[in-house]
């Protein structure tokens, strides 16, 4: 972060010379020290930090400059920096007119030239200013800038992935602020509508893919090794337990991950019935710490890849990426858990993205402050976001399809809900339509039992109903169950034999075991797996357990490794 600057302005260079040395000498370990011969260009100087988003916390300017007088200057100076503290030289002849600018202009001070010895005279005048200039100072955020519409799906998309990467920015909704960032105002003046991205360096790019925004980052999105023992889609809890217990074992694993690693459970706000966490933890922070575990032990994490296709050519397997890149290796571990099913209502798909949101979507909830927010599902996902919401809003509704909350909810979550004054909870009652032209406005959920209908203003739908397993990139080259589900071990049965069509091995399949020798599956992409997140963290451990079992049987049969 650049230090802030104390600016010299005098057209005398002797004198200049001066207040630069003393200034130097007593504040130069805590501030830039500027200077300039002249106003003008010292405005084109002023003009350019404030282009580059840098503070001045004081001016030091001569009255007596040809063209513009130190008065003139800091009236205009004041425009771009109104809380800088301001300082006038004077000559002893001059000493009426610096008292009526301290009245007419703003002016915090004048200092009598010379100021010999600036112990004395310099020094204690400038560190009462700075001291008032400090209690009021907020530095600059100097990370990732995103500027856009609130209603924007591709502004919601852009911050979901910083966010649930765990990569700090500040949101500007230019519709809402005037911001003081010129390169922003600039953006948005060339590239109306749009969602621009300002990065640190000055760079900036115009509504990015997650992809552009991984490698702008730093992020790994290109393998490192030619071939792996263990390629794991995924980076849920099973996906990321995997990688902990693979790495660390000593196997050469990599992770690939579209979007955050966390997966679902990386949205939850708050996570308090897993072991060891008494106090409870967010997805995000889990996530955090399984990943920052699994690189400590050498696994790499593939950012914003998905995974098209996988293809077996005996004794490897090949997970085809989105980017044209294939992955080598010796066995698959697909972890890619499930996500949110669409809600087929009017209103619905056109304004998602604008209002209404699959997930927790926690980037949204300042937009929410003091507003009625409506939560959908009845699982542990919803009863943690509607409890987040809660912070935020001045009442949730959570809509539960079913007759109670109990079924698949956790105690502990019923509970809160039950004791939260701002909680409406509705049981038996679905959506009947989303109201909105641009962005969502309301809602109109029915009783199912009465038919009655009733409508609310909101700016928040937040949807977590059914559970969609992401297996389409494995087309026909494993077994799955009518939903999609993965189909492993025990449900590969087929009548009296233990083993599925065409397997080519002299053993059953592994308890975690696909349709295909060598790839496995965790978490909640399994067929009858339990949702939750410790179930999926011990299969994911379990997993690499008979993955190296199946190594050895490859050894065995004289594969080389």
């Amino acid at each position: 972060m650049a230090k802030p600057a104390l600016f010299a302005v005098d057209d005398d260079p002797q004198v200049l010379r001066a207040v630069e040395r003393d200034l130097r000498q007593k504040y130069g370990e805590n501030y830039r020290i500027l200077r300039a011969d002249s106003g003008e260009s010292a405005l084109q100087a002023v003009e350019q930090l404030h282009q580059r988003e840098e503070q001045v916390a004081l001016f030091v300017v001569d009255q007596r400059m040809p063209k513009m007088s130190g008065v003139e200057f800091l009236e205009r100076a004041k425009l771009t920096y109104p809380n800088a503290k301001r300082t006038l030289l004077t000559a002893y002849a001059d000493t009426e007119a610096a008292i009526r600018a301290i009245n007419s202009a703003g002016i915090d001070y004048y200092l009598m030239k010379p100021w010999d010895p600036p112990q004395e005279k310099l020094y204690p005048v400038l560190d009462d200013l700075l001291a008032d200039w400090t209690e009021d100072y907020k530095p600059n955020f100097e990370g990732i800038k995103v500027a856009g519409h609130r209603w924007s799906p591709e502004a919601h998309r852009i911050k979901d992935f910083l966010a649930r990467n765990l990569v700090p920015f500040q949101w500007h909704d230019i519709e809402q602020e005037h911001t003081s960032c010129v390169i922003l105002e600039k953006a948005e003046a060339e590239h109306p509508g749009q969602t621009l991205v300002v990065f640190p360096d000055g760079t900036h790019l115009l509504e990015p893919t997650n992809a552009q925004l991984a490698t702008k980052l730093g992020m790994r999105t290109t393998a490192e090794k030619p071939f792996y023992d263990l390629v794991i889609v995924g980076s849920g809890p099973g996906g990321l337990a995997a990688a902990v217990y693979g790495a660390s074992e000593g196997l050469k694993t990599i992770v690939v991950e579209r979007e955050a690693p966390g997966g679902q459970a990386g949205t939850s706000s708050r996570i308090e019935n897993y072991l060891g966490f008494p106090n409870g933890l967010s997805g995000s922070d889990l996530a955090r710490r399984a990943l920052t575990q699994a690189k400590k032990f050498g696994a790499e994490i593939l950012s914003a890849q998905e995974a098209r296709s996988l293809r077996i050519e005996d004794p490897y397997r090949i997970v085809c990426l989105s980017d044209g890149a294939e992955l080598r290796c010796h066995s698959v571990l697909i972890a890619t858990g499930v996500w949110y099913s669409r809600l087929d209502k009017p209103g619905v798909e056109r304004l998602t993205g604008r209002g209404i949101f699959y997930g927790a979507a926690m980037t949204e909830a300042s937009d929410c402050e003091g507003k009625s927010v409506v939560v959908v599902g009845a699982g542990n996902s919803a009863g943690q976001a509607a409890v987040y919401f809660s912070q935020h809003a001045c009442e949730v509704h959570l809509i539960v399809r079913g007759s109670s909350l109990g079924a698949k909810m956790s105690q502990y979550l019923v509970d809160r809900l039950e004791n939260d004054p701002k909680m409406h909870v509705h049981l038996n009652t679905e959506i009947a339509e989303a109201h909105g032209d641009d962005y969502l406005s309301a809602v109109t959920f029915v009783d199912r039992r009465s038919g009655e209908k009733t409508k609310i203003e909101t700016p928040g739908l937040f949807i977590f109903i059914g559970a969609t397993p992401q297996t389409d990139w494995v087309g026909q080259t494993l077994k799955r169950d009518d939903k999609g589900f993965i189909l492993s071990g025990s449900s590969l049965a087929q009548g009296e034999s233990r083993r599925p069509k065409g397997w080519p091995l002299d053993r059953d399949p592994f308890l975690l075991e696909a349709s295909v020798p060598g790839v496995f599956v965790a978490g909640d992409v399994r067929c009858q797996s339990v949702k939750r997140v410790a179930a999926a963290v011990g299969e994911g451990s379990i997993a690499v357990q008979f993955i190296h079992e199946y190594l050895r049987d490859v050894r065995g049969a004289g594969d080389g490794l």
